[in-house]
């Protein structure tokens, strides 16, 4: 995996909270040594797998660069995931706390020959099992997430929303998902992270939001949540609601993502929350 260099749902079934992967500063709303902050980079890679190599033989060469990551102690970690949903694929979240975080680590692993050696050849032998690899990267957005932070090493899997807003109409995106921040801050369960596209094939008018939950049954009760939600808005609110999707949203779509231990380079504070599941290599 790594290489050297008009709206049909609810707006809230769609955004729905993230905070996977350590980023090097604090957060303010880090509630506990648990809980692991959003980056401020993140990397995305996802690799389209041929039908019918999907699963152990993937899982094999992905393995392949997380013992290569182990035996350098490398310092960057990452998650590994695999979809349930649309394609066959995986997905990786690598992240960083700033841009030039992300230069150094290039540029320690092409120093590292060990390492880059390595990374060559796990690459030749996982690029045989893919059509297409795909790599973006997003910066956070604070002012349109809620709750950041997840106790990553208890998660098991991502619901990952993708939004292409209109060109010229990131305004009412963002008032629309302001909107549905205020209105859900009473709300416990309601958590995302939201992240903007600057490096990639959408460009920097697509959206990316994650939520990380421990378990499936979180989505009944986010069901349950969004009823109630809807009903609390006036007539009025869930007109000017839909005005500004239709506005804004050009499309959108959705995906539920598993976690994939064999394909992850977890931290050890991960591990040590549960080492059966992190410890599956």
């Amino acid at each position: 995996m790594k290489a050297r260099f008009g709206l049909t749902v609810p707006l809230c079934l769609l955004f729905a909270g993230l905070t996977f992967i350590p980023a090097p500063r604090a957060h303010a709303q880090d509630q506990s040594s648990n809980i692991t902050p959003p980056p401020n980079v993140l990397e995305v890679v996802v690799e389209f797998v041929k039908p019918g190599l999907a699963g152990s033989q993937h899982n094999q060469t992905e393995s392949v660069f997380v013992q290569a990551m182990r035996n350098a102690k490398w310092p960057t970690h990452y998650l590994g995931m695999n979809a349930l949903t649309g394609e066959s694929r995986a997905v990786f979240f690598i992240p960083y706390g700033s841009f030039a975080d992300w230069e150094k680590d290039n540029l320690a692993t092409a120093k590292d020959p060990t390492l880059s050696a390595a990374l060559d050849a796990a690459t030749i032998a996982d690029g045989k099992l893919l059509s297409m690899v795909e790599t973006s990267v997003f910066h956070f957005r604070p002012d349109l997430s809620l709750r950041p932070g997840a106790d990553v090493g208890k998660i098991r899997y991502f619901d990952i929303s993708v939004f292409h807003i209109h060109p010229g109409h990131m305004a009412e995106f963002e008032e629309l998902a302001k909107m549905y921040v205020t209105a859900l801050q009473g709300n416990p369960n309601a958590h995302w992270d939201a992240f903007q596209e600057m490096y990639g094939a959408d460009g920097s008018d697509t959206i990316l939001v994650v939520t990380p939950r421990k378990s499936m049954d979180e989505i009944d009760t986010q069901m349950a949540d969004d009823a109630k939600l809807d009903s609390s808005f006036t007539a009025e609110q869930r007109k000017h609601l839909g005005d500004l999707a239709a506005a804004s949203i050009a499309s959108s779509w959705s995906t539920i993502d598993a976690i994939n231990p064999i394909m992850s380079y977890p931290t050890d504070t991960w591990v040590q929350e549960d080492p059966s599941f992190w410890n599956q290599h």
